[in-house]
């Protein structure tokens, strides 16, 4: 009892991981996106990128270490200067002529400290943090694609499924009509040919639930990628295809939100102020920098030994004054990016506002259809009910009965596609305004 008590349980536990919501789906594609964990890479490499500009800001310190032997006058005369090893004997003019080989262990350390760079340095943390803030935008942005490509594919499976259960209805439909044209034909009430037009229906209606199941295999392995999940995976998806309670906010509010928060506006608007930056830097290239720069040098005619210390200290100028005209061309470029991303900053703008728009007449079109399919299936199934009563009493042709069952089906197909419109419309309406996130109603 104990080992089936236990089975039982297993069971029951595999059937509840494979019930899948919709916000279960979307949380699911957020953990496993490798198009979010590319973006999460890009968000660290560009932090990165600060902490490599800040770097400027602090003191360069480099450490080498070499050894040169040779016989050569002059580098024998200054390696004994400062290893600290020149005699008396040293001035012999044979000795300054024709000296004999000689070692130089250099153990060298520098520190190069920047005193004024025009902002150079300070532009360019600057740039990498607007760089690091335009990462993590497009980092909000691929969030926003995977939960909307999670929410369509999600509802395609959903419509899927419920396009198969319609051709199944129909099916059997098909089939009880073709054994009541059987009986009329037996008993002389109908001809051949009504029982092979119902035969011909009852093909056709056959060979769309093929093609419908078909569809719902690849919405399911469409889906099943979206999420992360390997592609023949089985479950059950419980968020139901009904209609969505959709509240109106003014038009105006969901503009609003997408001009403040769409991650593309954002980027637009960071990429302006970076090509600003850049311009500013561009124009610094005509003042001077100033450098401190110190240094400690050990010499030695042994790698520990027979050697002397010395240290510099010194503090130098560098000033631009012609570099062939690549100065101005820099700045008339950085101007012109300027405008540029001035121009696409206007454009963004204008393309969300667009988009919110399309969207917001996406979701009134698909209520207003939903609320038009619903009264057409209620009055479809009832023409086919009459239709089926007329028939069995033989004052209706199979003709006007195919039609009807024809009818109901399309009808109950097309309420079907309204209310899968109006839950993807609803969803796209919060993307185009950058609000939709893996707590969202529509997701419900």
């Amino acid at each position: 009892m104990k080992t089936l008590a236990l089975i039982l349980a297993l069971d029951g536990f595999a059937r509840g991981q494979d019930a899948i919501s919709l916000k279960e789906a979307v949380r699911q594609s957020m953990a496993r996106s490798k198009v979010i964990e590319a973006s999460g890479a890009s968000r660290d490499a560009a932090s990165a990128r600060v902490a490599e500009a800040k770097g400027g800001l602090l003191p360069r310190v480099n450490y080498m270490e070499s050894w040169t032997r040779s016989d050569n006058p002059v580098f024998v005369f200054s390696s004994l200067l400062t290893q600290r090893q020149f005699s008396q004997s040293n001035f012999d003019v044979a000795s300054l002529n024709q000296p004999g080989f000689l070692n130089n262990f250099q153990s060298l350390v520098t520190v190069d400290q920047s005193l004024y760079d025009a902002g150079k340095t300070r532009r360019a943390v600057r740039s990498a943090k607007l760089g690091e803030d335009s990462s993590r935008e497009n980092s909000r942005l691929s969030q926003l694609e995977v939960i909307a490509q999670v929410v369509r594919y999600y509802w395609d499976t959903q419509l899927g499924a419920e396009q198969v259960k319609l051709t199944a209805q129909s099916m059997r439909s098909a089939e009880a009509d073709l054994e009541r044209s059987e009986a009329r034909r037996a008993s002389g009430m109908a001809t051949d040919a009504d029982v092979l037009s119902i035969r011909v229906h009852l093909a056709g209606v056959r060979e769309e639930q093929i093609r419908r199941s078909a569809d719902l295999e690849v919405a399911r392995a469409a889906m099943n990628d979206a999420i992360g999940l390997p592609l023949d995976s089985v479950h059950s998806l419980t968020t139901p295809l009904a209609p969505l309670p959709v509240a109106h906010p003014e038009l105006s509010g969901y503009e609003k939100n997408a001009v403040d928060g769409r991650p593309e506006v954002r980027q637009a608007r960071l990429a302006a102020e970076i090509a600003r930056v850049q311009a500013a830097d561009a124009h610094a290239n005509y003042l001077p920098q100033v450098t401190l720069r110190g240094a400690f040098e050990a010499d030695r005619q042994r790698f520990a030994y027979r050697g002397g210390e010395n240290w510099l200290v010194s503090i130098g100028l560098r000033w631009n004054l012609f570099n062939g005209g690549a100065d101005k061309a820099k700045i008339a470029e950085s101007e012109a990016t300027t405008r540029r991303t001035a121009a696409e900053q206007a454009r963004a703008e204008s393309g969300i506002r667009l988009q919110v728009r399309q969207a917001w007449a996406n979701v009134k079109a698909a209520q207003q259809r939903i609320e038009s399919a619903q009264a057409s299936v209620a009055e479809a199934q009832e023409s086919l009910r009459i239709s089926q009563n007329r028939f069995a009493a033989g004052l209706n042709t199979v003709t006007d009965l195919l039609r009807t069952e024809t009818a109901l089906l399309e009808t109950q197909t097309r309420h079907l596609a309204a209310i899968h419109d109006q839950r993807i419309a609803a969803a796209m309406l919060e993307f185009a305004a950058g609000t939709l996130n893996p707590d969202s109603e529509v997701l419900n």
